[in-house]
């Protein structure tokens, strides 16, 4: 056991503190010539003082009597700094991406300009691209409680004198339009139109629906965005 080395690391842990000997002798219930004696490599402290002074500070009793912190306690030690700030770099990105992500977007709704249709659903656009989005067909038209073998929904877009289908939705067994209606929900992600070209756009739902006697009947709803785009 080497006293000399035991004293200069009690130091150590004294400056590190902001401790006189005297702080720290009052700290630990001793005189500071014993803390004195210590640092001079003249005597070490028993053992109930040694406890005492891995408690107050969370050393190890074997460090101090080795004079060193461990390469382990050392590495351990940096591997939770290390962990520490790669967490801490992690949570900035991920609230930097959610702000960019959500900050630079713009919502609209979109409802149906046919009075027989009442459509809920959304618009969501930045500079680059918008989503479009219907959550909700109702028909609110005459009643019509026909059984149909098939129906098929369509959303299309006009542009530019130029039709594109761009979503669609169908049912291949007997059912009713109101049931058929029930399970109608659209989304359309990386629209090809950003916000000002959405309002030029012409976007039309159309409902195809084949009665068991193969009679068809059509219905073309267009879709309007409520307010104007920013």
């Amino acid at each position: 056991m080497d006293q000399e080395k035991i004293g200069k690391f009690i130091k150590k842990i004294r400056e590190e503190n902001n401790l006189t000997q005297k702080e720290l002798a009052d700290k630990l219930g001793v005189t500071f010539q014993a803390v004195s004696k210590w640092e001079n490599g003249k005597n070490v402290p028993d053992i109930g003082i040694l406890k005492h002074i891995s408690e107050e500070f969370h050393i190890n009793v074997d460090d101090i009597l080795s004079g060193q912190i461990t390469n382990k306690k050392k590495n351990n030690r940096i591997i939770e700094i290390l962990l520490l700030g790669f967490i801490i770099i992690v949570i900035i990105i991920g609230i930097i991406i959610i702000n960019n992500n959500h900050s630079d977007y713009e919502f609209k709704t979109i409802s149906s300009k046919c009075a027989d249709f009442k459509i809920t659903g959304s618009a969501a656009y930045n500079k680059e691209k918008a989503t479009i989005y219907i959550s909700t067909v109702e028909f609110c038209g005459k009643e019509d409680n026909t059984i149909y073998r098939k129906i098929s929904c369509n959303l299309y877009e006009t542009y530019n004198n130029s039709k594109t289908k761009i979503s669609s939705c169908n049912e291949d067994k007997n059912t009713n339009l109101e049931d058929f209606l029930k399970k109608v929900d659209m989304k359309v992600d990386h629209f090809s139109s950003s916000c000002k070209n959405l309002t030029a756009n012409t976007l039309t739902l159309e409902i195809e629906a084949t009665a068991t006697d193969n009679k068809k009947v059509t219905y073309t709803i267009p879709i309007k965005l409520n307010d104007t785009c920013q």
